[in-house]
């Protein structure tokens, strides 16, 4: 394995190294002490792999994997084939009660199993043991759609709802936990002599009791199961020899009666994690607390914080970023600010699968709001593209400027704001980590960004990958936002605010003609500005807010065919 370096992602950090194989490594914490243990030739070698791995019964590719002994110690493992994008296989009871349950990717599921056992929400007292999580390894090879076993309908839901994105369901998540000596529930009930009936009684009982407790402390599985409960290898023991001293009624009641003590006192693990989440008033609280710290790092974000060693500071265009990569799909990201701790605010997972709304009918414009209950719009960049919406297919302007890159795009936003001319908060440009199907029918952009790298000294814009650019959903300004408690602002852009009354048709022409003269004022070409590019801000009371003039706030929202003009 080759040099180490350190990623957090959601919170856990991995030190990432690259494998003999070329795939990629991601090593926890209480991993870190067994390095060599999982060079893949350790564990993963084919031969080895395949005599020594023994499957554990269940739906999904779980196995019991030991490594090869190194430094004279051979490790037990749990290894198991990340399910995220396919389909869920809950029974109906299940499905109706969380019908909407998805399979975690492998970052989240390490994140909250790692919050799940550090115990810090709900009861100090009460913890949940559960296995500790190791390793995610990202094999070098993708596979294909045939080959993942993932829902053909739920991959085409994600390309309609994120394109650009979706084809990172392709790419096989190799999580590997460590293995807990001892048997599950119904495996102790074995050794106990009790009737069907009985059995069935103290398997739903018991289940229902870790159930509240992993309630207590904030989360809950959706497909819960007694298989998920492991007693300890020498509880077990002393329960399966408690049945071998009195074979009797007598000696199954104090089996039974040590094993409720057992749960009742936590001397438990819970193992299975795939649907593992927050209870709704945990996810709330989880949602409100980082939606509150956002909006102070996002006020102060051009406020420079210490940067751990996987992100790097940079600027492009005048505009500072912080940079990295995310992770779960091989992506890169560039986070507006100096404000490290943004960051994870807008790596994919965040966004990309809550609910959205498309803004357009002619762009991948999407408003959404992340799973940090942050209000974002996210679009396509269409760098490299020859318009085909009508209007803008022949026009001279675009012909001769061409579309802006996110970077260019950005930095008008950056400057504009800083001239006066109200815009939206760009937040975020995101790399795609997979690449682009359709070939660039406009080049000029990648010739004049070419000498503009990245911290690891690629081009920060590449022709075979797809960008999105994120911004804020406008709802006032910054510093007024982080201060508020009551409801704020609302958009609205200039079209949909004459179809609703709040503008006539006249005073829309004018507030449209106004921001492109303030525009070539300031040596800017907007003329190709359209009523759906500028947006009014409506305050809470449904009045539209005006600016220190009096006259109704417009807020310029789209930059692609905004251009600085050569003084």
């Amino acid at each position: 394995m080759q040099k180490k370096t350190l990623v957090n992602v959601l919170g856990v950090v991995y030190a990432h190294m690259k494998t003999s194989d070329g795939g990629d490594l991601y090593i926890t914490r209480f991993a870190e002490p067994y390095q060599k243990h999982f060079a893949i030739e350790n564990w993963y070698e084919q031969e080895w792999f395949n005599t020594h791995r023994i499957r554990l019964k269940g739906t999904g590719s779980v196995y019991k994997l030991p490594t090869k002994e190194v430094e004279g110690r051979s490790l037990n493992l749990v290894y198991k084939n990340c399910r995220v994008g396919e389909d869920v296989p809950l029974d109906t009871h299940t499905l109706q009660e969380f019908c909407d349950a998805e399979f975690n990717s492998p970052w989240e599921e390490f994140s909250l199993v790692t919050e799940l056992r550090e115990g810090q929400y709900g009861p100090k007292e009460l913890k949940i043991n559960t296995q500790r999580p190791m390793v995610i390894y990202v094999p070098p090879e993708k596979m294909q759609t045939w080959q993942s076993g993932r829902s053909k309908a739920k991959i085409n839901r994600i390309r309609a709802k994120h394109p650009g994105i979706d084809l990172d369901i392709l790419k096989q998540y190799k999580m590997i936990y460590e293995w807990i000596e001892g048997h599950n529930l119904p495996e102790i009930f074995e050794y106990i002599r009790i009737d069907d009936s009985e059995r069935i009684h103290h398997l739903k009982t018991i289940n229902s009791m870790v159930m509240s407790d992993i309630d207590k402390k904030g989360y809950l599985v959706a497909d819960m199961k007694p298989e998920h409960i492991i007693i300890g290898e020498h509880d077990s023991d002393l329960i399966k020899q408690i049945g071998q001293r009195r074979e009797n009624a007598d000696s199954a009641k104090e089996q039974v009666y040590y094993l409720y003590n057992l749960i009742s006192i936590g001397k438990y693990s819970l193992v299975d994690y795939e649907l593992l989440l927050r209870t709704q008033k945990h996810e709330e609280e989880v949602k409100n607390t980082r939606r509150h710290s956002y909006l102070d790092d996002q006020r102060d974000r051009f406020i420079p914080t210490p940067l751990p060693d996987h992100l790097k500071s940079m600027e492009i265009f005048g505009v500072p970023y912080i940079y990295g990569h995310a992770e779960s799909t091989g992506g890169h990201l560039w986070v507006v600010g100096r404000n490290a701790r943004l960051f994870d605010y807008f790596l994919p997972e965040r966004w990309r699968k809550t609910p959205s709304i498309k803004l357009s009918e002619t762009k991948e414009v999407f408003y959404t709001i992340t799973k940090d209950n942050i209000h974002l719009v996210w679009e396509t960049s269409r760098v490299g593209e020859l318009p085909d919406e009508e209007g803008e297919r022949y026009n001279p302007k675009i012909c001769e400027y061409g579309m802006n890159s996110p970077f260019e795009e950005f930095a008008i936003a950056y400057e504009l704001n800083q001239l006066g001319i109200p815009c939206v908060y760009v937040r975020a440009i995101y790399m795609t980590g997979t690449d682009k199907l359709e070939a660039s029918a406009d080049t000029r952009r990648y010739e004049s960004h070419k000498n503009i790298l990245d911290p690891e000294g690629n081009p920060i814009l590449q022709e075979n990958h797809n960008y999105i650019t994120i911004r804020g959903y406008y709802n006032g300004p910054d510093k007024w936002v982080a201060q508020q408690k009551n409801r704020l602002y609302t958009p609205i852009d200039l079209a949909k605010a004459v179809a609703r009354g709040s503008i006539d048709e006249s005073q829309c022409r004018m507030l449209q003609k106004k921001v492109k003269e303030n525009l070539s004022d300031n040596n800017y070409d907007g003329s190709l500005l359209k009523l759906n590019d500028l947006l009014l801000a409506v305050s809470d009371t449904g009045e539209i807010v005006n600016d220190s003039t009096g006259n109704p706030l417009v807020i310029i929202c789209n930059f692609e065919l905004i251009w600085k003009m050569k003084e």
